[in-house]
């Protein structure tokens, strides 16, 4: 039963840390004129669920900085399981 769940929770820790780097490409495609490519629609219906949490919590001007929020709270997560590993 523990090597299962290591196991179980070693791919989840990977599949978490891919899902990390696409926020990051949604971020950064967020602030390119990309932003209307299909390529970007589809990063952005894959993160939406997460993302759209935070949306609106820390805005300055025209720039939402909540994305940022969520981004430091996901990799605090990815660390403490990756920590538990």
């Amino acid at each position: 039963m523990d090597e299962a769940f290591y196991y179980i929770l070693y791919y989840s820790y990977y599949i978490l840390q891919v899902y990390f780097y696409v926020i990051i490409a949604t971020i950064i495609l967020s602030w390119t004129p990309l932003r209307t490519s299909g390529f970007y629609q589809l990063l952005d219906r894959v993160t939406s669920p997460y993302l759209n949490v935070f949306r609106g919590w820390l805005v300055i001007g025209m720039i939402d900085l909540t994305p940022m929020i969520g981004l430091f709270l996901y990799q605090f997560i990815l660390t403490m399981i990756g920590r538990a590993l």
